[in-house]
């Protein structure tokens, strides 16, 4: 990575407060689950996105990003890669 995109992620992440985590894992010894653990721990408010699990990280998951009832501002995804067009249009539909 460069350090012009790191700096831009940098900005990114100095602008958020709201992460929406679709494929967020209940299972602790997941990245999905290490990662939006250690956000959540740094400040920021962890939206986890599983229609298997009714809570994770202490949040209520909603079954799909479009059923998210706040307001997010960076998705990150945990899911394979043919989800990714979908996941991407959703998280503009949301606002993210």
């Amino acid at each position: 990575m460069s350090a012009l995109e790191s700096e831009e992620l940098r900005g990114l992440y100095e602008e958020t407060s709201t992460i929406a985590v679709v494929g967020c894992s209940a299972n602790p010894d997941k990245p999905a689950n290490k990662v939006p653990r250690y956000l959540q721990e740094v400040g920021y408010r962890i939206v986890p996105v599983n229609p298997r699990e009714e809570m994770i990280l202490g949040e209520r998951s909603p079954d799909a990003l479009g059923e998210v009832d706040v307001a997010v501002d960076l998705v990150v995804v945990f899911r394979p890669a043919d989800e990714a067009p979908q996941i991407a249009a959703d998280a503009v539909s949301v606002g993210a």
